[in-house]
C-alpha cells in the first residue's frame, strides 16, 4: 500500500482535518500522480455534510484533481513518469453497459465509481478524493493536461468545465445561436467562456446587477437583471438555449418563457427541492427542459485539448488547505471569483 496524507471528515458532524490513508499499490494498468492542486466544488460541502445521504466516512472530498505522474504500471501505454495528469468526478465504470461502450461512462447503467464517497467496482472498497497528496487511478480514467495551461486554474475544468462544455457540445450550441447562461458562479463563468468560444451570442441572466462588469469581462455580449421585469420582458422568446447553473430554488416557468420555439432549458445546477413546472410553459412553442451531467472520458479529454488550443482556464482563488472551512463559508455566500483551488503543497 502507498501511504498518503489527506484532509478528511470523520463524520458528517466533524470538520475536515488531517488524516493518513493508504492508497492501493500501482497495478499493471494504474497511474499514480502526486496532486499539486485540487478544485473546491460546491458538492464537496454537500457530501461531507451528508446532505445527499449515503455518505461513506471517513470522507476525503475533491474531484478536480491535477498533478504530475510519479509511477505507472507495467501495462500502461498512455502515460509516462513526469507527465501532467488529471482526474475528474469518476475513476472507473463497469465498461460493458451500452453507455460505457459509447463513451458515456458518466451515465454507466451499472454504476460508475465516483472519485470519492463511492465504492470501487468490487462494490466494497471506498474511494478517497483529491484533498490529498497523491492518488492511484486506472489509466483509462486519467486525463492528459497540456504543459501550456496554468495547472492550478486547470483543476476546475475537471468538473465545472466539463459540466458546462458537455451540454453545449451535445446540443451543438454555436454560431447563430442565442445562449443564456443563468447564474454567474463556478459553473456559469465557464458556460460564458465556452459559449463565446463556440461562437454563440451569450447573455448572462442574474439577480445581481453588480455582476454585469464581470460577465462582460468574461466575454458575455449581454446582461439581463432578472429581478427587473422590463429587462426580463425584453428577452421573452429570445433564446435558443438556456444553460441553467443555479442550485438554489427558482421559478423554471419564468425562464422557459424566454425560449424560442423548440428552445431547450438545460439544467446543470441541482436545487435541493422539487420544482413546479406548468405544462403550458412547454406546450406552446414545443419547448424542452433537460438535464446534463459531466462528460465521458473521451469528451473530457476533448475539452482539455480545446482549452489548451484556446487558452481557456477557470478564474480561481488559490487557498491553503487549512483555510478550507472559511472558503466553504465564502462559497455559500457567493464570495468567490469563481472557483477556489487548494494548493496541495500546503497539506
Amino acid at each position: 500500500m502507498i501511504a498518503a496524507k489527506s484532509y478528511a471528515a470523520q463524520t458528517k458532524d466533524t470538520p475536515l482535518a488531517p488524516w493518513n490513508l493508504d492508497r492501493r499499490d500501482v497495478g499493471p494498468q494504474d497511474v499514480q500522480f502526486d496532486i499539486t492542486h485540487c478544485g473546491v466544488c460546491h458538492s464537496d460541502l454537500h457530501q461531507i455534510r451528508d446532505e445527499w445521504g449515503g455518505g461513506i466516512f471517513p470522507m476525503v472530498p475533491g474531484h478536480e484533481i491535477v498533478g504530475r505522474v510519479v509511477a505507472v504500471g507495467s501495462q500502461v501505454t498512455k502515460f509516462k513518469i513526469g507527465d501532467l495528469a488529471g482526474t475528474g468526478c469518476m475513476v472507473d465504470s463497469c465498461r460493458v453497459c451500452a453507455n460505457c461502450q459509447h463513451g458515456l461512462e458518466q451515465y454507466c447503467t451499472n454504476g460508475n465509481t465516483l472519485t470519492y464517497n463511492s465504492l470501487e467496482q468490487d462494490k466494497k472498497t471506498p474511494t478517497y478524493g483529491g484533498y490529498s497528496n497523491t492518488i492511484v487511478v486506472h489509466e483509462d480514467f486519467v486525463l492528459h493536461i497540456a504543459e501550456t495551461l496554468d495547472l492550478a486554474a486547470t483543476a476546475p475544468l475537471l468538473c465545472a468545465g466539463i459540466t458546462t462544455y458537455s451540454p453545449l457540445r451535445h446540443w451543438k450550441v454555436g454560431k447563430g445561436h442565442k445562449l443564456a447562461v443563468l447564474g454567474l458562479g463556478g459553473l456559469g463563468h465557464m458556460g460564458i467562456k465556452f459559449g463565446v468560444a463556440f461562437g454563440a451570442e451569450v447573455t448572462v441572466l442574474s439577480t445581481s446587477p453588480k455582476k454585469e462588469a464581470d460577465a462582460r469581462k468574461l466575454g458575455a455580449h449581454n446582461f439581463i437583471v432578472t429581478s427587473d421585469p422590463a429587462q426580463l420582458e425584453s428577452v421573452t422568446g429570445y433564446f435558443d438555449f438556456i444553460l441553467d447553473t443555479v442550485s438554489a430554488e427558482h421559478d423554471y416557468n419564468q425562464y422557459l418563457a424566454l425560449l424560442k420555439t423548440d428552445g431547450v432549458h438545460i439544467c446543470v445546477g441541482a436545487p435541493p427541492t422539487p420544482f413546479a413546472l406548468l405544462a403550458f410553459s412547454l406546450i406552446p412553442g414545443r419547448k424542452s427542459i433537460a438535464g446534463s451531467s459531466i462528460g465521458g472520458i473521451a469528451e473530457t479529454q476533448e475539452m482539455l485539448d480545446f482549452c489548451a488550443q484556446n487558452n481557456i482556464v477557470s478564474d480561481i482563488e488559490l487557498i491553503n488547505i487549512k483555510d478550507i472551512h472559511p472558503a466553504y463559508d465564502r462559497m455559500l455566500k457567493g464570495d468567490v471569483r469563481y472557483r477556489f483551488v487548494i494548493d496541495m503543497a500546503s497539506l
